[in-house]
């Protein structure tokens, strides 16, 4: 019984220990997503407005044509997906990838017809470990992503559509809710096609563009498709520090419950072993008398 009651405080101790680090986790989570909400709600208004300056130039202009303003055949899909470097961040990585790869196992036959730039140990580890087409990665982001950070992957994505090495383009991500709810969300970026021609802008005013409306466009069209992956790396931050927030303060208050149910075990335990000693001690008084 004396074991048993050493392990119990043993444990108690240790459960404690883990309590300290999961609300400590859950802190530092909560700091850094309130940098990370401000930063992917700032964005956000300037995507919107570089979007209202390409479809102005475009609906300004007669006969204006586009790579990524226009739909083709699809040969090859790629897909750009955003996870994290690490885990305890609840669902965030297995909501986002289970979307994906049962998209990709409805959409396509083979594995020749897409391929895969992946953002994010985890993700990247996830489908390796598959045997899934990364053709590039990206890994080590900061809680604080910068542009130029992944300016790389983004750039290449967007030329080899421009190029026609792909048809199509989508972004995979956890788009930013709030703390508690994150949303697994597959995008089609490119072709465009709802910038031109699928949305109806009247030009506010005549404008003369140089060298000429497709090279401003020409210019602004990547500008804008690697604006909106930037955007998406930034809510899938905010995404992932809101879910390890919730984590942990689940973690930790399942760590409380667990130290009260066994502190009541240890007095229940303590209890019985006083209530043996008790008993041994009026039986040895009974039997001297």
């Amino acid at each position: 019984m004396a074991r048993s009651m050493r392990d119990i405080k043993r444990q108690i101790k240790s459960v404690q220990n883990t309590r300290q680090i999961t609300k400590a986790m859950e802190m530092v989570a909560a700091s850094k997503l309130r940098k990370a909400q401000e930063k992917a709600e700032a964005a956000r208004p300037y995507s919107e407005k570089l979007k209202e300056v390409v479809a102005n130039i475009a609906a300004g202009t007669q006969g204006i044509s586009h790579p990524m303003l226009v739909s083709r055949p699809v040969k090859k899909t790629a897909y750009l997906i955003v996870t994290s470097d690490r885990g305890l961040a609840g669902g965030y990585n297995a909501n986002i990838l289970r979307k994906v790869t049962m998209l990709l196992a409805e959409k396509h036959k083979s594995k020749d017809e897409y391929a895969l730039f992946v953002i994010g140990r985890k993700g990247r580890d996830f489908l390796r470990r598959r045997e899934y087409p990364i053709v590039e990665e990206i890994t080590e982001l900061s809680d604080s992503p910068k542009f130029s950070d992944i300016k790389s992957i983004a750039f290449s994505a967007v030329q080899q559509f421009e190029t026609g090495v792909y048809d199509e383009l989508y972004i995979c991500y956890n788009m930013f809710v709030n703390a508690i709810s994150q949303v697994p969300t597959v995008d089609r970026l490119l072709p465009m096609d709802t910038v031109g021609a699928g949305e109806h802008h009247e030009a506010s005013a005549s404008y003369e563009y140089e060298p000429s409306p497709e090279g401003v466009l020409g210019v602004l069209l990547p500008k804008y498709a690697e604006t909106l992956i930037y955007s998406a790396v930034l809510d899938g931050k905010a995404s992932e520090l809101g879910a390890k927030m919730t984590a942990m303060g689940s973690a930790t208050k399942n760590a409380s419950k667990m130290i009260g149910e066994l502190r009541l075990t240890y007095n229940r335990a303590r209890q019985a072993a006083i209530t043996q000693e008790i008993t041994e001690i009026v039986a040895g008084a009974n039997a001297q008398s």
